[in-house]
């Protein structure tokens, strides 16, 4: 297994990931990013998202996607937005090693806070973000505007 800064040529087989965890989501048709969108998003002069991939006999297995956030209460922060690991390789410790590898960048970042969002019915990742002394805040809700909410929004104030 080898965990490493994720390149420009990795977001295909990264998007293949995303497309693999929507399904898993019960989401299938939600992941509208492209490969190019990827690349320019993550790679450009004022990269959007940062990624470590994991490598399986030089096959990317596995993706933690995170980016920086600012808080009010706390400073710099990261989110974490995914990390998935291909099913066939869970319980082989690739999702343990790439969450191990967003906390030693936070560290080395100095962040006050890693912040990410688990699924209540995902009891197994529930359970072990819990158990490597993670909080998970029950009495928050993640908030959501899709683009069709956007536009029926700025349509309802003009």
């Amino acid at each position: 297994m080898n965990i490493r800064k994720g390149k420009p040529e990795d977001m295909e087989a990264v998007l293949g990931l995303i497309q693999e965890l929507a399904i898993f989501e019960k989401e299938p048709d939600a992941v509208l990013v492209t490969v190019d969108d990827l690349i320019r998003d993550g790679f450009g002069e004022k990269p959007l998202f940062h990624v470590f991939v994991a490598e399986v006999k030089k096959q990317i297995v596995g993706i933690a996607l995170y980016y920086y956030r600012y808080s009010t209460w706390k400073g710099k922060t990261i989110h974490l937005e995914d990390l998935i690991v291909k099913e066939e390789m869970r319980g082989s410790g690739l999702g343990s090693a790439l969450y191990s590898e967003i906390i030693k960048q936070g560290k080395k970042d100095n962040v006050r806070r890693i912040e990410w969002n688990v699924l209540d019915w995902n009891t197994p990742a529930v359970n072990f973000y819990e158990n490597s002394g993670a909080k998970v805040l029950e009495e928050w809700r993640v908030v959501q505007m899709d683009e069709a909410g956007i536009n029926s929004y700025l349509e309802k104030i003009n």
